[in-house]
């Protein structure tokens, strides 16, 4: 059974960084790409963040790039992102995802490409 697991969400003032984790078990995480995506109250899920199965390649939405980053360790079956400087628009519930695919491409945004996912971790940005 494949289980996603996030962590680390929590409340973070304005311009303060998080790290959020997502470990992954029963799935051959090394195989596959992983994502995070996020929703915020009265809105979509939305594309945060992807990086391909060796961690070569990663691919960040416009609202997000340049401030957050992800980062897999293959070994640990873990998957991070890590937000550098928050914003208030920053705030939701963010979700990890388990691609389809080994790869990561702005082209494969969207959510029909990723098949497993985790409960969410919620984050929330206010001073």
């Amino acid at each position: 059974q494949v289980q996603l697991v996030e962590s680390g969400g929590g409340l973070v003032q304005p311009g303060g960084s998080l790290r959020l984790s997502c470990a992954v078990s029963g799935h051959t995480f090394s195989n596959y790409a992983m994502a995070w995506f996020r929703q915020a109250p009265g809105r979509e899920r939305e594309f945060v963040a992807s990086i391909s199965f060796t961690g070569s390649t990663s691919y960040y939405s416009d609202s997000v790039k340049g401030r957050f980053v992800i980062s897999r360790d293959n070994d640990k079956k873990t998957v991070d992102l890590e937000i550098i400087a928050a914003s208030p628009e920053d705030t939701g519930l963010y979700y990890c995802a388990a691609g389809l695919s080994k790869y990561a491409h702005e082209s494969m945004t969207a959510e029909r490409f990723f098949g497993f996912w985790g409960q969410g971790t919620q984050v929330t940005v206010s001073s």
